[in-house]
């Protein structure tokens, strides 16, 4: 004989509202832990510390520091791909706190359910 009425699934009007109170607490979460994220501030160095950049979690650049020889200006160029270099390795750190911190918050589901 076949059960009438129900929920697709089996589900359960408690369980629904469960799933949607952790949903909420999970965003309230992540949202907390990236505006601590963005006030975390992220340092990489190029030409063996000739060239230093730091950026916020926000990837906004914060400081850039130079060495006196690393100022050449008849090498100019070689200055430049060191900033270029010490920018991307601090995006790139910033890039990594932010993947830590989504697959803390989501247990390595990476981000998304596991059905």
């Amino acid at each position: 004989m076949a059960k009438r009425g129900g929920f697709p699934g089996g589900a359960m009007p408690g369980n629904m509202s469960n799933l949607m109170k952790q949903a909420q607490r999970m965003q309230r979460q992540m949202e907390e832990s990236q505006k601590e994220l963005e006030t975390k501030e992220f340092t990489a160095a190029a030409g063996g510390g000739a060239v230093e950049v730091t950026l916020s979690g926000k990837k906004e650049v914060l400081r850039v520091k130079l060495s006196e020889e690393v100022v050449d200006p008849e090498d100019i160029e070689m200055l430049q791909d060191l900033i270029v270099a010490a920018t991307n390795e601090t995006m790139r750190q910033v890039d990594e706190a932010n993947a830590a911190m989504m697959n803390k918050m989501t247990g390595g589901l990476g981000g998304g359910f596991p059905f």
